[in-house]
Order: C-alpha cells, then structure tokens, then sequence
C-alpha cells in the first residue's frame, strides 16, 4: 500500500492515525493523519519501535513486543518526529488481506485526557468551594444565634419587670421576631449540612402520642387565636412507641402546621396518623396535614420542594419565608425512607402528606382493641348514612369483605353525585376500615380517595376511585 493511496479499507481520510508494518517492523504505508500528527519527514522505512519505543523492542530480526495483537484496545504513548509524545487508545492486529504484516490503528486522547484532568480539577475545586460554604455558613449561623439569643434573653427579662402594656407590646413583638429569626437560622443550617451530606438522623425511642400532644400544644393556642378548627386523629394501629429520630418529625410538623396556620385564614386545619404497612419490626407511618387555605395553583406545584422557593414574590412578601422549610422537610422525609406530597387548588385549600419508616417495639404494635373490633363487627348502612356492618367482612380478600366494599363505595359515589359529603365521609370512613388489612398500595389509594372526599372535590374523587379500582381490590 503506497503512501497517498487508498487502501481497500480508505485509510487515507480516516480521522485515525493507521500505520501498515511487516515482520521485520519496518513501516510501509502511513495515512495523512499519521503523517500529519507525527510530523516525520518520511515514516516509510521507520522502525515501529521508533513510534512506540515502550511497546516494541528492536531486534536483529525485526520487532519484539508484549502486546497482544488482535481486536482490543490498548493505551499506548506514540512518539512524534521531534521525540515528543502523546496518549492514544491503540488496536494492532494482522493483516488479513497481506499475511507477514499488521496492521495499527491508533485514535489520539490527548485532548480527551487533558479534559479528563481538567474535569477532576473541577470537581476537586467545586467539592472545595463546597466545603468551604458549609463552614462558612455554619459559622455564620452560630455567629447570628449569639447576638439573636442575646436579646431575646434579655427582652424576657425585661417583661418580668415591666408592666406598661405598651411596653409589654413592643417586647412581645421583639421576642416573636428573635424566635422567627432563629427559626431561619436553624433552617438555614440544616439546609447547609443536607447539602454538604453531613446531615445524620439521631434515632432513640419515644412515645409516639405523646410527641404528637406536644406538637399540638406548640401551635393550638395560635390557632383557636385565628378563629380555625383543629382536628387531630391517631389511628389505633399506630403503634405507642417508635424508634426514631423524633426532634426532626417533630420539625417536619410544625413546618406543615405552620405553613397551614400561616395560610389559613377561615375554616380549619387537621392532622391525622395512620399505619400503612409493618415489614418485621419496622413500621410506615403516614401522616397528613390539610387545611382549608389559600391553596395553590397547580402550575405552582413543582415549586413547592425546590430550595429557596416561593409559588411567588407576593408569598414571600405578604407572608415571609426563606424558602427552604418544605425542601428541608422533603430530604428529612427521605433520609428517614419516605416521601413527601401535595394537593391543592387555588382558593379550596391544601394537603400535605408524608410517610416515614421507623422501628416498633413487638409489644408496642397493637392491634385494634376489642372494643373497636366489637363495635365495627355491627356496623351496618342505615338509609340516613348511619354505618352499622353486622357480621363478618372485617378480613380484607374475603367474599363478605368485598361485597361490602363494593356496598360502601357504592354509596360513596352516590353520596358525591348527590354532593352530600357529610354522608359521603361516614360511608369514606367505612371504606377505609374495610381495607385496613390490604396491601400497602391499595391503603395508600383508599387515603387518597379520603382526602379528596374531605376536600369535596368532586372530580379528584372520581379519579381516586377509577385508580382505586386498577388496584387489585376485586370490586
């Protein structure tokens, strides 16, 4: 193959540096990118040692070499006329068409190399430059918590000793904002260590209903304040204690609670606890905020858990925030192996729901007590919506349990139809006692379809019950 022609394989125009030898190791054909990159005057009659002086060894013969000949690739260091070097990704192998020489392939990596470091450069600076933020605004944190902590010491102070009511007005104003700061101050710091990955759950155990009274104790008094409902309901399923980490479930709920306080201005706000799945001695929680709000758009929505956002100026404006609450509580909620969702629509309120996974004592995961198990084996629908089921249809999957599903959402649906939804919540309660032993996805669909009938929304109901029916419910 002479140099300058085209080969049977139009080597002349490849990107590639090719390169033909013979047994002796002289080069007989090299194509314009091998001349080009190499920058011989003439590479015929070279050594192929002289290229490669680290793969090949001359000899008295001709060549030796360890590489192995065939279809792989190697990473190989070519040499150019004036003894510099680069990196190339090299395949030698013998020619087919001309038995006694081979045949070299060789592709360039220098840039691909040199851009692979200065990605490793990049990478180093940016974990650096991390780093660094993390220290710097956990130090600027601590920093602000002395001077914040200050002042609030000493304006509780102070009101033990004044009794002017306008004083006390002004220093009650001062102390709810050193509180309010120092809320964005904690946020801010968790933000830093999620972020750095720094972040560690302290799990231990704990009295689950005792935690919860606490959480409504923080935030009744602000709420009857505001002339709003509170409704708090555990399902008895839940178990009485846990292990887990309680400081940052307790967080995660009175961001939700207060978000709902501070939106809500007319109507009510709820909590409720259920179980929804128990794998061994580990246990899901599903907890549910809603409230009858300001609610939000659904274009809005995917802005909810993103970091250092608001659904809009005018939020951030009329009712304060950072920005990070919700997305704090969303890498909480998945560090401890749940989710986190909402529903809303503008001017009908929000829902908030989330499920964790924690640890159960044997003994602390009861059963419904005898007396709830009692009452619901009579219960059955009078004409009025009255629940009174008698006999069995308690074992979820079994043919007395179905039929009566298939009863109760019955007149669920009509109930909605009818838009009476004070009928439709007791036969929804049915419903959900009906599927308290069914799989996890068939509970977690049956508290959708809960939910929306809170909500009265109509059209939500109607999609939960269509996916309730995908899901292997038999009704």
């Amino acid at each position: 193959m002479g140099e300058g022609e085209s080969g049977a394989f139009s080597a002349e125009d490849a990107l590639e540096i090719i390169l033909e030898f013979d047994r002796t190791g002289k080069i007989s054909y090299a194509n314009a990118s091998a001349r080009n990159k190499l920058g011989y005057e003439e590479l015929r009659g070279q050594h192929i040692s002289a290229l490669f002086p680290n793969a090949f060894r001359m000899t008295d013969t001709g060549f030796e070499s360890d590489l192995s000949f065939g279809d792989g690739t190697g990473h190989l260091v070519i040499y150019r006329g004036n003894r510099t070097c680069f990196p190339v990704e090299a395949k030698i192998k013998e020619n087919a068409d001309c038995p006694g020489t081979f045949i070299c392939m060789a592709n360039d990596i220098l840039e691909r190399e040199h851009l692979g470091r200065e990605i490793g450069q990049v990478r180093e600076e940016a974990r650096q430059a991390a780093r660094l933020k993390s220290e710097f605004v956990a130090n600027v944190t601590h920093e602000l918590r002395t001077p914040v902590n200050g002042i609030l010491g000493n304006v509780r102070e102070l009101l033990n000793h004044v009794t002017d009511v306008q004083t006390v007005k002004t220093l009650r104003l001062v102390e709810r904002c050193c509180g309010d700061m120092n809320k964005i101050i904690n946020n801010i710091l968790d933000f830093s260590k999620l972020d750095a990955g720094k972040f560690i759950l302290e799990p231990r155990r704990f009295h689950f209903r005792s935690m919860l009274d606490y959480v409504k104790a923080q935030h009744i008094s602000r709420i009857t304040e505001k002339g709003l409902d509170f409704f708090m309901t555990v399902s008895p399923q839940v178990p009485e204690y846990i292990i887990g980490d309680e400081l940052r479930i307790v967080q995660i709920l009175n961001n939700l609670l207060s978000n709902a306080l501070k939106f809500t201005s007319a109507g009510e706000i709820a909590l409720q606890v259920l179980r929804t799945a128990q794998v061994e001695d580990k246990v899901e929680l599903f907890f549910i905020v809603s409230d009858t709000g300001i609610g939000i758009g659904e274009a809005d929505m995917d802005k909810l858990f993103r970091s250092f956002s608001q659904v809009d100026a005018s939020i951030s404006r009329k009712y304060g925030g950072t920005g990070l609450g919700l997305s704090i509580c969303r890498q909480l909620v998945e560090l401890m192996g749940g989710g986190i969702e909402a529903e809303s629509k503008q001017g009908k309120g929000s829902t908030f729901s989330f499920s964790i996974w924690a640890e159960a004592e044997e003994e602390a995961l009861p059963e419904e007590p005898d007396d709830v198990k009692a009452a619901f084996m009579h219960m059955a629908v009078h004409e009025d919506g009255a629940v009174q089921e008698k006999g069995g249809g308690r074992e979820y999957g079994t043919p007395e349990n179905q039929e009566a599903l298939k009863r109760h959402l019955s007149r669920l649906i009509l109930s909605v139809e009818m838009e009476n939804w004070e009928k439709a919540e007791m036969f929804m309660e049915a419903v959900r006692q009906l599927t308290e032993g069914a799989p996890p996805d068939v509970r977690r669909q049956v508290l959708r379809l809960k939910m929306a009938v809170q909500k009265e929304n109509y059209d939500k109901v109607m999609e939960e019950y269509q996916k309730l029916g995908i899901c292997d419910t038999s009704f």
